[in-house]
């Protein structure tokens, strides 16, 4: 039924949704958790007690371990440590290629040779390999190439050429080789095989499709495993003190022979330089990782610098809403 002309029309007045208000008005309090508090406090507790002992124990000598940590025989060490490192790392990882390309191979031989090397190698000791080859001169004093049971071509002396630095980075990329064989394996046997039949697919020959499609992607899982290995091997580098070459701790152990009352500042400075070397390995795998990690995440790992200005943007944030409360 129509209202006739110039009849008033009242207006409902509008509820206000009261619920609501007050929901938006009150915070969420979080459940309170007293077992992490007390746990927090009970680790900050331990943590300055260390830090306490550590800086005010007299025994430590901090005076002589800023008078060590930067003279030039500790740099020489440190150098030697970095160039066997070097050196044993790329080798190591190239003959790591090599063997699990051949423990995957079609060849029984090559199959069983690899699998043997990695047998043997992981089985004996380290120090036991380089003592090995700091005494080879004495079981071969020279080394030929040419025909097996028949004339040689070239003959080497092995004493001339097996000098303490070539036996440290042989011994060490031996080794290495070993245990970067299970990790390359490892990886190349992570990548879906989906992609080993798109790249057959494509008609593109096997060393292509290798090195452009299945090791990349492989790369996401061996990085990590490798930057673990060396990481050991940096620090299997203290070893090559045994076949007469002064790396780091070889010289930080002569020095403390020489001077028997620094032997706690020379071992102090052997482990922050230690320190120092596997945190900047640490830093580099960060960043191959992220780098790797493109097309298989959404979003890629934020960096330090990131980390750190997402968590001042919080702080901001959580301030101005408890001034606005």
């Amino acid at each position: 039924m129509s209202e006739p002309p110039g009849a008033a029309t009242l207006a409902a007045p509008p509820v206000a949704d009261a619920p609501s208000e007050q929901l938006t008005a009150q915070r969420v309090q979080p459940l309170p958790r007293p077992g992490r508090w007390i746990a927090t406090a009970v680790v900050v507790v331990v943590v300055a007690q260390f830090a306490h002992g550590l800086m005010t124990n007299p025994f430590y000598q901090w005076d002589r371990f800023g008078y060590w940590f930067l003279r030039p025989v500790i740099l020489d060490g440190l150098l030697i440590t970095l160039e066997v490192a070097a050196y044993s790392a790329v080798l190591g990882l190239a003959g790591g290629v090599l063997l699990a390309l051949a423990r995957l191979s079609k060849s029984p031989v090559l199959r069983a040779v690899s699998w043997t090397y990695v047998w043997a190698l992981r089985s004996i000791p380290l120090i036991v390999v380089l003592l090995f080859l700091y005494n080879f001169s004495a079981l071969y004093q020279t080394l030929s190439l040419g025909v097996p049971f028949g004339p040689a071509f070239f003959t080497f002396d092995e004493s001339r050429l097996a000098t303490d630095i070539v036996i440290a980075v042989v011994g060490l990329s031996l080794n290495e080789a070993a245990y970067a064989a299970e990790v390359v394996r490892g990886g190349i046997l992570s990548v879906d095989q989906g992609q080993h039949e798109a790249a057959a697919a494509l008609g593109l020959p096997r060393r292509y499709q290798f090195w452009k499609i299945v090791f990349p992607q492989a790369l996401r899982s061996i990085t990590p495993n490798y930057v673990n290995q060396l990481i050991g091997l940096i620090k299997s580098t203290s070893l090559v003190f045994y076949v007469s070459l002064l790396d780091l701790f070889g010289t930080a152990q002569t020095m403390g022979s020489t001077y028997p009352g620094d032997i706690v500042p020379l071992l102090l400075v052997v482990t922050v330089w230690y320190l120092i070397l596997t945190s900047l390995v640490s830093v580099v795998q960060f960043y191959v990782e992220r780098y790797y990690a493109r097309g298989a995440t959404r979003d890629l790992p934020p960096t330090p610098l990131q980390k750190l200005r997402t968590g001042l943007t919080d702080l901001r944030a959580r301030i101005r809403r408890e001034a606005a409360v």
